[in-house]
C-alpha cells in the first residue's frame, strides 16, 4: 500500500510544523554516528516521524518520548534495541526493523542475534539482565501483560524505573508501528489483519 500522506519540504512548513521538524533532526538524533537517515535527500522526514507534523503539539509530544525512550533511559543500547526489533517483528514494521537492526549492529548485536529477534524469538542470551528484559519484552508485545514471574524477574535484574522505561518503549514503538500502517503504507494488504504473532504467522 503507498503512502497515504506526502513527504513535505523544510520550506513547505509552518512555524509549529518546523519546530517539530527542528527537534527530531536536531538534538541527540543529531550527535554522534547516524545508523539510518532521518531525511530523505531533499530534506523530507522519514518514516514515522512525516506524519508527526500533522498536529505539531501531538508530534513534538510523541517525539520528545523517544527521545527518552533512546537517550534517557537506564536501559542498556543492547536491551533497547532488541527491545524495539521485537516490537517490529510483532507489527511486521519494516521502517523499524531496517532502522534498529542498523541502530543495533552499532550497539553489537549479532546475526545470529537479529536472525532471531526478525523471526520473534528469543535470542540466545547468556546475560540474566538481558534475558529478564527480552522475556518481558516479547510478552508484552504478544500479550500486553507479565505474569508475576516475567514481573519480579525484570524487576530484580532493572528495578521498578527499568521495568516502567521498557513498558514505555514498548508502547512507543507500538505507536509509531500503528502510525505507519495509517500513514506510510507498511503493514498487511488486508488492513483488518492482526500484528503478527509469536509462530510468525497470520
Amino acid at each position: 500500500m503507498p503512502a497515504r500522506i506526502a513527504g513535505r519540504l523544510p520550506g513547505e512548513l509552518d512555524e509549529q510544523q518546523a519546530e517539530v521538524y527542528r527537534a527530531i533532526t536536531g538534538g541527540a538524533r543529531a550527535t554522534g554516528p547516524q545508523a539510518f537517515p532521518l531525511t530523505d535527500a531533499v530534506g523530507r522526514l522519514r518514516g514515522p516521524f512525516n506524519a508527526m507534523l500533522l498536529s505539531p503539539p501531538v508530534g513534538m509530544a510523541v517525539q520528545e518520548m523517544g527521545a527518552a525512550v533512546r537517550y534517557a533511559s537506564l536501559l542498556t543500547d543492547r536491551v533497547r534495541e532488541m527491545a524495539t526489533l521485537v516490537v517490529a517483528a510483532h507489527w511486521n514494521s519494516t521502517f523499524e526493523r531496517e532502522a534498529h537492526e542498523a541502530v543495533g549492529r552499532t550497539c553489537g548485536l549479532t546475526d545470529s542475534e537479529l536472525e532471531a529477534l526478525r523471526a520473534g524469538e528469543l535470542p540466545a542470551l547468556s546475560d540474566p539482565a538481558e534475558r529478564a528484559a527480552l522475556r518481558a519484552t516479547l510478552s508484552l508485545a504478544r500479550t500486553g501483560l507479565l505474569d508475576d514471574r516475567e514481573y519480579y524477574h525484570a524487576v530484580a535484574e532493572w528495578g521498578e524505573r527499568g521495568l516502567f522505561e521498557l513498558t514505555a518503549l514498548v508502547g512507543y514503538y507500538a505507536l509509531l508501528a500503528l502510525q505507519l500502517r495509517v500513514f506510510a503504507g507498511e503493514g498487511p494488504e488486508d488492513p483488518c489483519d492482526p500484528p503478527q504473532t509469536e509462530s510468525g504467522t497470520r
